[in-house]
Order: C-alpha cells, then sequence, then structure tokens
C-alpha cells in the first residue's frame, strides 16, 4: 500500500476528568522529522510520543498537537492551613476573653477566613496521563494515517498510469528507429555518388561506415533498460512498505537512459519523443516526491 508524505488525523475523548484532543499533520521531507506542542504538564510524554509516531511513520514533516482541559475537579484537592486556622482561633479567643463576650467560633467560621482553605492542583499521575493521551494520539494516527493511504493510492494510480504512456512512446521511439541504418547507408551511397561521379564507390568503405553509425545511434540497450525499469516500478508500487526513495532511484535510472537516446538520435521524430518522456517522468518525479 502506497502512502503518501502528506496526512491530518484529529482524535478528541474525555477520559479520566480531562478533554484530551491531538492532531496530526505532515507535509514532504526527505526523512522522518517530528515536533510538537504540548502543555508544560505533559513535556514528560515528548520522547514517547515521538516514538510513537515512528513506528508507523518513516518520513514526513511531521507536527503533533495536544491539549487537554480539566472538566471536572478530578485534579484538584483543597488544603487546610492549620496553623493559620488556629491563630485565627487564638485570636478570636483572645479577642473574647478581653471583651468578655462568648465565643462563638465554629469550623465553618474559621472556614470563612481569608486563605484558610487553599485549592491546589493535585500532581498528576504521569502514568495514568500518558496512558489516556497515547490512546487518544494512537485514534488521531490511525485517521491520519487512513488518509495518507487515500491520497497514496491517487499518486499510484497517477504514477501508474504515466508509466502506461512512457512505454507507449518508448515502442513509438523503437519502430522509429527501424530502417534507420539501411537508410544512412543508402543517403551515404547517394551522396558519394554525386561526389565521385563515374568513379567506383569503394562498398566495403560505406558498409563500415554505416556499422559505425549503427554503433553509435544504437538505442537497443537503453530502450531494454526503461522497459526494465517500468517493470520493477510496478513491483516497487505494489510492496507494503515505504518504497519513495526506490522509486526516486529509478526515476533517475529512467531519466539517464531517455537522455541517452535523445543524444544518439537526432531524428524530429524521435527527439519530439523524448521530449514528451521526459515530461511524463518529470510529472511522476513530482508525484513520488509525496510518496512515503
Amino acid at each position: 500500500m502506497i502512502l503518501s508524505m502528506t496526512g491530518y488525523g484529529r482524535a478528541e475523548q474525555v477520559l479520566n476528568g480531562r478533554s484530551i484532543q491531538v492532531e496530526l499533520r505532515s507535509v514532504n521531507s526527505r526523512y522522518f522529522e517530528y515536533s510538537s506542542r504540548l502543555p508544560r504538564s505533559c513535556s514528560f510524554m515528548e520522547d514517547k510520543l515521538k516514538k510513537l509516531m515512528s513506528k508507523s511513520i518513516s518520513r514526513g514533516k511531521v507536527e503533533l498537537s495536544l491539549q487537554i482541559q480539566t472538566i471536572d475537579a478530578a485534579d484538584t484537592v483543597v488544603e487546610v492551613d492549620y496553623p493559620l486556622a488556629q491563630s485565627y482561633h487564638a485570636a478570636m479567643q483572645g479577642l473574647s476573653d478581653a471583651l468578655h463576650m462568648p465565643n462563638d467560633i465554629t469550623a465553618d467560621k474559621l472556614a470563612r477566613m481569608p486563605d484558610v482553605l487553599v485549592l491546589r492542583r493535585a500532581s498528576a499521575n504521569e502514568e495514568q496521563l500518558w496512558q489516556d493521551v497515547s490512546a487518544v494520539a494512537e485514534a488521531a494516527l490511525q485517521q491520519f494515517l487512513a488518509m495518507r493511504a487515500v491520497e497514496g493510492e491517487k499518486l499510484q494510480q497517477d504514477v501508474l498510469s504515466r508509466l502506461v504512456t512512457i512505454e507507449e512512446m518508448v515502442g513509438r521511439i523503437e519502430k522509429a528507429t527501424e530502417g534507420r541504418v539501411q537508410a544512412y547507408t543508402q543517403r551515404l551511397y547517394e551522396k558519394l555518388k554525386t561526389l565521385l561521379e563515374d568513379r567506383n564507390i569503394d562498398d566495403s568503405r560505406i558498409l563500415t561506415e554505416a556499422a559505425i553509425f549503427a554503433d553509435k545511434t544504437a538505442i537497443d540497450e537503453e530502450t531494454v533498460r526503461i522497459h526494465s525499469h517500468i517493470q520493477q516500478y510496478r513491483e516497487i508500487l505494489a510492496l507494503s512498505e515505504p518504497v519513495g526513495r526506490k522509486l526516486d532511484f529509478l526515476t533517475q535510472e529512467l531519466n539517464r537512459e531517455t537522455n541517452t537516446i535523445g543524444s544518439k538520435c537526432q531524428q524530429l521524430e524521435i527527439t519530439r519523443l523524448v521530449v514528451d518522456v521526459k515530461s511524463e517522468i518529470e510529472k511522476i518525479r513530482e508525484q513520488i516526491q509525496n510518496i512515503e
């Protein structure tokens, strides 16, 4: 299955009193690049999240965003400042004694005094928090990979169709080169006949020149390799693993063989076909830059 390097995934769940949201997005890159935006309380899971992503993503510039919102008091505790409460109680008792008034102080009244009761955020259970975040991150990752697969399928079909086009054009090049040696030999013979007029023409010399021409302009090896590269392309596109680098190498080889054909054959028809082939190869190169 071919995967695109461009993708997006999002997941959100409420777990243990927290609303957890994870977003993943990626763009093209030659290697796996990871960056994240995490709440300060989750900084300890930076490497864990990177490791989780790298298990399923081999190439691409990936950005992860994590947001956590508390929706109940699960991570909040109420603490009592007992020394302060005792101080308030002692002061009120002293006031009662000094003014000869009854002391009707109660715990409820003490609790209402400033700073006696303090709300504090409880220390997070890092293991539980990681389990919750990783579950949401995994859900976002699966959505992310599904989108990559859909985009990858489109890229695969486009590349396959262009390979068919290249094969057809290479076939036309092969057909256009048929009889080129015979045509060259005939042109050479006619030219020498005009130059030498009635003098005898050295047939062996003409045959030698024709053989040299045939050797210099032969493109059989190049076309055979192009057909071989196209077959390898199809085999690689059928693999269930990252194939972008392999395809990039094959694309370079296709381009090199096509350039060689262009340099060997100067016929106008072939030159035009070579230009068309190179155009298709360039379009393939643009597409495989998006393939993982």
